[in-house]
């Protein structure tokens, strides 16, 4: 087996493979070669090769994602890395812990004209949950360290100088992927290499010391005493989930919080969790308040006075905006690490797994009396109703198009949805309670949606399913360019010929500034690009053709495939607000 000659290349590896790091993502290049030769010629390892640095990020997103573990990324210097900030930013608010390694040019040769050179130290301190930036090896090279940087040896041998860098490079390793490995957030290792980088020997040179991270599954002990009296004694209790793994909650809490009269659980697509006595369409409840006469009296009566939440960011504006114009009393937050104050209404920050402690709230004694549950599962139904006439009787639509894929997905499929309409349209429709729902809610950006739902795809059992808009699709259409993406991988493609959202929040108009500027009007097809990259591709514009290409689009094949569907561009909008005016 084949290492590289370079000292801190070594550690790299040994660190990783020591903290279990198994995947590597790794971009072309080559003042990264000592990393790939690294960890390409060690078996333990299993290495993707991605050239699109920003795909490249986000597909590592995905993977650990799914693993819930940290994955590796590998690029070379200059300004591949920046590319990896978005994926960066989201696995930051995400809770995803991946890990750049990004190889760099020696410190002496940074700001004075050198190629492919920019500052890479520190270069994502404000979304990142450490940095750690290696020091040069001085035996490497060593006649080059001589001449450049001969301030490095003025103490010392060339030996003991190297000694003292190892000690610090294990350090910062340590560091870093212990944050990665226990708070579950990116880190940042940057390693400088000097020429040549291509040599091997047989075997390390290097014996990384490595320190194990905590186990972080201990559970903060907690007095639950004051939880179990002020939950017993509130007569309304909103429970409120965001993003969220499937299976995380057991189904006895399931079952106890959607029989108590005085919960509303309020859920969305992201959130994984199902029951007929849930709330899966937020805005069609609160949509219809904003529009009564008695706006104010009915959002007084939906005030909780406790509002306990878990999982991750929250979907929908509207609730978000209720819930800081009408503060709870109380809000209580749960997660092992990080509680962020959404509603500004934060009264506790509650370290256990949700369902743990769940479980120690729930089944403690008598429940209070009281109308919450009935009143507001009253409005539900009626809306329901309301919503199925609604179908019945309007054009081929976005709205319309959600409605027919949703129910023709097949049961223990994973379903990625990209940002911006399509996560929102998934909103107003109940599914199936085996599929498993994902979508990058951290920063809600459009870049990395495709590349996600890819590297989630590769461990995952069943098939996977993006649903994404167009721009979404044709913004990360490198997603496509590798050599991993499986048969039983499926793209919808909603084609509504610009960014629809924006003709549905306030300030559209129908100028042309507003189709070129915001919109980003046009009439391209996802046809040549599916081709290109070895997807089957259908494109259909109606209900009915929908439905029928809807039957075959699951059945196994050779190859991966995209259903595109052309929605009309001028009416999805007036169709989705005059839904929320019908249901009120």
């Amino acid at each position: 087996m084949k290492h590289s000659s370079i000292p801190s290349a070594q550690l790299v590896v040994q660190h990783c493979k020591a903290k279990k790091l198994q995947n590597i993502v790794i971009s072309p290049g080559s003042r990264n070669a000592p990393l790939i030769i690294g960890f390409t010629e060690d078996p333990y390892f299993t290495c993707y090769s991605i050239v699109d640095e920003r795909s490249a990020a986000f597909f590592a997103l995905g993977i650990a994602q799914q693993l819930k573990e940290p994955v590796a990324l590998v690029c070379t210097s200059g300004s591949a890395l920046l590319n990896y900030y978005p994926a960066i930013a989201e696995a930051f608010y995400s809770g995803i812990p991946i890990v750049a390694i990004t190889a760099d040019r020696p410190v002496y040769k940074i700001d004075v004209g050198d190629g492919q050179t920019i500052r890479q130290d520190h270069v994502f301190d404000r979304h990142i949950g450490y940095s750690a930036n290696l020091r040069q090896d001085v035996t490497h090279s060593l006649a080059r360290v001589q001449k450049y940087a001969s301030q490095w040896l003025k103490e010392g041998t060339a030996e003991e100088n190297q000694s003292e860098i190892k000690q610090f490079n294990d350090s910062e390793l340590n560091k870093a992927l212990n944050v990665a490995v226990q708070v579950k957030l990116p880190v940042h290792i940057n390693v400088p290499f000097e020429e040549p980088l291509y040599d091997t020997v047989d075997q390390p040179t290097e014996v990384a010391l490595t320190v194990m991270p905590q186990n972080s599954s201990e559970e903060v002990e907690i007095e639950m005493e004051p939880f179990v009296k002020t939950w017993k004694n509130s007569e309304r209790k909103m429970v409120l989930v965001g993003v969220n793994a499937p299976n995380e909650i057991d189904v006895d809490i399931l079952e106890a919080l959607a029989n108590d009269p005085t919960v509303i659980v309020f859920t969305e697509t992201t959130s994984n969790l199902h029951h007929k006595n849930f709330f899966a369409s937020i805005d069609s409840i609160v949509a219809p308040i904003e529009k009564a006469s008695n706006t104010e009296e009915l959002f007084n009566r939906l005030k909780p006075d406790i509002l306990l939440t878990f999982g991750g960011l929250v979907v929908s504006k509207k609730i978000k905006a209720f819930l800081r114009e009408y503060s709870p009393d109380q809000h209580w937050h749960l997660d092992q690490i990080k509680a962020f104050n959404t509603f500004f209404s934060l009264t506790e920050h509650v370290k256990q797994k949700p369902n743990d402690f769940l479980r120690k709230l729930l089944f403690n004694g008598q429940k209070a009396e009281s109308d919450y549950y009935s009143y507001w599962s009253g409005r539900k139904k009626n809306y329901e109703v309301k919503r199925d006439e609604y179908l019945a009787q309007i054009e081929f639509s976005d709205l319309l198009a959600f409605e027919s894929i949703l129910k023709f997905i097949p049961k223990e499929t994973q379903v990625h949805l990209s940002n911006s309409s399509t996560v929102r349209y998934a909103q107003l429709f109940n599914l199936d309670n085996s599929l498993h729902v994902y979508c990058n809610r951290g920063t809600s950006g459009i870049d990395g949606s495709t590349s996600t739902a890819v590297g989630a795809s590769i461990n995952y059992t069943g098939p996977t399913l993006l649903i994404t808009g167009d721009l979404s699709f044709f913004y990360d259409s490198n997603a496509m360019w590798n050599s991993y993406i499986r048969p039983d991988f499926r793209i919808i493609l909603i084609n509504n010929s610009g960014g629809g959202i924006f003709r549905i929040l306030p300030g559209r108009d129908d100028s042309e500034n507003f189709e070129t500027f915001f919109e980003t009007k046009h009439q391209m097809s996802g046809k040549l690009l599916s081709e290109q990259f070895g997807f089957n591709h259908q494109i259909v514009d109606e209900k009915k053709g929908l439905e029928n290409a809807l039957k075959e689009f699951f059945l196994p094949s050779q190859f991966p495939k995209v259903l595109e569907v052309s929605t009309p561009r001028l009416l999805n909008n007036k169709i989705l607000l005059g839904y929320f005016d019908f249901i009120s």
